[in-house]
């Protein structure tokens, strides 16, 4: 495996800002670093963008809790019967907890 050479940066710009200057450069960045952007954006150079993720719904997360507690249920249950109608309930009940997450999914994800 090749390691990426390092770039040793040894010029240093300051500059000053007011704080609201300051706020808006942070919630323009892209990335982990004000410094890393700064460079990017000035230098024109390609950004590795990274996904912005929503921040989860504590009633989703719940909800999505309950549905996998009986999706272990079901899976349990259709492993260990023998009989044909039994697995056809729990493949029903699988079909029913899949239109919930469509559902759900339907919902939340705006």
């Amino acid at each position: 495996m090749t390691k990426k050479p390092v770039i040793k940066r040894q010029k240093e710009i300051k500059i000053r800002l007011t704080e609201e200057e300051h706020q808006a450069l942070l919630e323009r960045m892209e990335g982990a670093e004000l410094a890393t952007w700064i460079r990017n954006t000035c230098l024109e150079t390609k950004l590795n963008k990274q996904r912005k993720y929503k921040v989860a719904d504590p009633q989703l997360l719940a909800g999505l809790g309950r549905i996998g507690g009986n999706l272990n249920q079901i899976a349990r249950q259709a492993n260990t019967v023998d009989s044909d109608i039994e697995k056809i309930r729990a493949f029903a009940e699988l079909a029913s907890i899949r239109s919930q997450l469509q559902r759900i999914l339907d919902h939340y994800d705006r």
